[in-house]
């Protein structure tokens, strides 16, 4: 009986599970095979079986191709800004809310930060719009303070600084939660130890909260580094335009543009291999490093 129980309870857990198993079957797994063509001159029209083999002739033309450098270094440049100044973000300000003692406050303000990443970019970017153009509230802030007007959208210079500030100020909010609720994990008698010894706000934050969420920011650093290459296509292409193309076009909008709307579907594919080997030797290679120097790793 109590095996028929156990059978029982495990084929429920089972069944909740198979959603996300046939999720990750179907739409990770399964195009996986797909990665095919990046050797083929595939077409729509050939298909898998029928398209002529070429070798590694799209890997070698994409080291060839004039401007790969260019937009290898834009989006190395994207990716990396995006984890210097959008990683820690939430972490800060999970760290802050967590010290706010009105729940009813701190429950507003994180209701009030969770909002924008329920927005499409369409209306992100159309805010963020109105606010940078020549006519929008910035620009109007820094007249009146004798400066400008400054063109946000077309310089060049500004293109990183909008489009990251952009992504972090819609997904600051939701990215928060991990770390919230990690903080929920903390056992209360380590403050309660530190209160005894004197210890204030900032020695307890430094000395019990951070090394206790270090397994946490390990996982999610490790994860946020294996998508240094990706760039969210929406994001940037909202921003993008001719005068700032030069430091604009990532390898997500090259491969929009020449995959779906030029239908070079076997070179994009190599593109994106070569995306994805760059970054599990980045995603192993900092996980043996930090194995060995904070004892926290993914795997």
């Amino acid at each position: 009986m109590l095996q028929k129980i156990r059978f029982t309870d495990s084929l429920v857990l089972l069944l909740i599970a198979l959603p996300g198993v046939l999720h990750f079957i179907i739409f990770k797994y399964i195009p996986i095979a797909g990665n095919i063509i990046a050797f083929q001159n595939f077409t729509l029209f050939t298909g898998f079986f029928n398209s002529k083999w070429v070798g590694l002739d799209h890997f070698i033309y994409m080291f060839q191709y004039p401007e790969f450098l260019i937009i290898l270094r834009n989006s190395l440049k994207f990716g990396l800004y995006s984890i210097f100044f959008g990683f820690p973000a939430p972490l800060i300000l999970a760290l802050f809310l967590n010290e706010i003692r009105l729940v009813a406050f701190k429950r507003w303000v994180q209701t009030l930060l969770y909002l924008p990443h329920f927005l499409s970019w369409i209306i992100v970017g159309g805010i963020f719009l109105e606010i940078l153009s020549l006519d929008g509230v910035f620009n109007a802030i820094l007249k009146g303070m004798g400066i400008g007007p400054v063109s946000f959208l077309t310089e060049p210079r500004y293109f990183f600084g909008v489009v990251i500030t952009g992504g972090i100020w819609k997904e600051v909010g939701w990215s928060m939660i991990i770390y919230l609720a990690a903080l929920t994990g903390i056992n209360p008698s380590l403050y309660e130890a530190a209160n005894i010894d004197g210890a204030g706000r900032w020695r307890k934050m430094f000395s019990i909260t951070i090394p206790c969420l270090m397994p946490a920011i390990v996982v999610l650093l490790l994860l946020r580094i294996g998508h240094l290459l990706d760039a969210n296509v929406e994001q940037v292409l909202f921003f993008v335009n001719p005068l700032n193309k030069e430091v604009g076009e990532v390898f997500d909008t090259y491969i929009y543009r020449a995959g779906l709307l030029s239908g070079l579907y076997s070179y994009t594919t190599a593109i994106g291999i070569f995306k994805a080997a760059i970054s599990v030797i980045m995603v192993v290679s900092l996980n043996q490093l930090s194995k060995k120097t904070t004892g926290e790793s993914i795997y």
